[in-house]
């Protein structure tokens, strides 16, 4: 049976892969640390229960039907608030879109900017900005970024790529790293965009930017989120944000992302995300547009979550540290923001105590799968080569104590190895 060229082409996302590794051992009694996926336990971290009020009283205030197709007025309303209040923002509802959480934001602004054939570059590892080119047809222009650098790619290694490119995809904090753009590296690569935007003649689509800060709110330390809008406001012309409540709020199948823009690209998105179908539901948006108004519900339960996440990376981050100052060859990146730690596990050649050869990044994963019960994601599914060593550890779904208690099976898996 045939299907389509776009079927048969489009690559299987190597997560779930490791999902499936995963649960086969756990069908076998094992218990393994799951470091792997971008999302939080419920258990461990709740979403606001002022938020959870909302949606049950919203439900059962029958709110149940089609929200408009850019989302509920009062959502974005307050959106608008929120981004002004929290980062210096300044956009109207007109120019604010919700949806099912950012994913269908992110494919309608490719589905509204970029035709096929059109370059698009990004840095990598980013996630997933490889599956989206392949959906769109687009030319993926892979940018590589360096651990010297906190992996966030800096305008020397963009600047080579942006001339006639459609679209530079960026996203600060990183996933799959954790890390942010400084101040002066943003600046300088929104300064590489305006420049190559003077350069576009009168009907030549322009170089946009598409800026995801899903993770803005979840920063640590002395760390600072910057914006290109901020940095540089003759931008606000050229960038589409993709943003919303699933990360901040550890609220991921609640499902309401907001993007914002100017409106002409919004309205357009608006029309794509409509024939998706892919609205954020209604009840959802009612609750979440009345929490949004209540800056003590949003600080507290912010300061709570960070805390516990921040604890947690530096938890994980420290113990690497000190498998580094043994002797190990491994290395970690001080945690900055989002819900992930940069780690480097360089093993790969090595053999293991049955005699298999580490021959790349998947083959130390699934090793320390089996023999440490923990699970990590290399930077290959990233969009990074095979011979990377360095891998994404989500801590969200994870209490301190089983990231406590995960060093020394880390430890003692990686001794076992010649």
């Amino acid at each position: 049976m045939k299907v389509s060229v776009l079927a048969q082409n489009l690559s299987g996302s190597e997560i779930i892969k490791i999902a499936g590794e995963i649960n086969e051992l756990k069908k076998q009694g094992q218990n393994i640390a799951n470091l792997t996926i971008g999302d939080f336990d419920a258990d461990i971290y709740p979403i606001p229960s002022e938020l959870k009020d909302g949606i049950i009283d919203a439900y059962n205030k029958n709110q149940t039907n089609y929200p408009p197709a850019d989302g509920m007025l009062s959502l974005r309303e307050s959106v608008s608030d929120f981004l002004s209040s929290r980062m210096g923002l300044e956009y109207g509802p007109n120019q604010i879109l919700i949806s099912g959480g950012s994913r269908p934001l992110i494919y309608s602004a490719f589905l509204a900017l970029v035709d096929p054939g059109d370059k698009v570059v990004f840095p990598i590892p980013s996630w997933n900005n490889n599956h989206y080119c392949d959906l769109t047809g687009a030319d993926a222009i892979l940018v590589e970024t360096h651990a010297g650098n906190n992996f966030m790619p800096t305008a020397d290694e963009i600047r080579p790529h942006l001339k006639g490119a459609t679209m530079l995809a960026l996203c600060s904090p990183l996933n799959p790293t954790g890390t942010m753009f400084d101040k002066k590296d943003l600046e300088e690569i929104c300064d590489l965009v305006i420049a190559e935007n003077k350069t576009r003649n009168a009907g030549e689509k322009p170089l946009y930017l598409l800026y995801d800060q899903i993770y803005s709110q979840l920063t640590f330390g002395e760390h600072k989120h910057y914006d290109p809008v901020t940095l540089r406001p003759e931008l606000k012309d050229y960038t589409v944000f993709i943003d919303g409540g699933s990360k901040c709020f550890a609220a991921t199948g609640v499902r309401v992302g907001w993007g914002f823009g100017p409106a002409f690209i919004i309205d357009n998105m608006k029309a794509i995300v409509g024939h998706m179908g892919a609205w954020s539901p209604k009840a959802e948006q009612v609750a979440m547009a009345g929490y949004l108004k209540n800056n003590t519900f949003v600080d507290q339960y912010l300061d709570k979550l960070k805390s516990g996440i921040q604890a947690s990376l530096n938890t994980l981050h420290q113990g690497f540290q000190q498998l580094k100052a043994e002797g190990f060859s491994v290395d970690s990146i001080e945690p900055m923001g989002a819900i992930y730690l940069t780690i480097n596990v360089d093993y790969t050649g090595k053999i293991t105590p049955d005699g298999q050869v580490l021959n790349n990044s998947a083959d130390v994963n699934f090793y320390l799968i089996k023999e440490a019960g923990v699970a990590f994601v290399p930077f290959s599914a990233f969009g990074t080569g095979e011979e990377i060593t360095w891998f994404r550890a989500s801590v969200g779904a994870s209490t301190l104590e089983d990231i406590q208690q995960m060093i020394p099976r880390i430890r003692q898996a990686l001794a076992k190895l010649k």
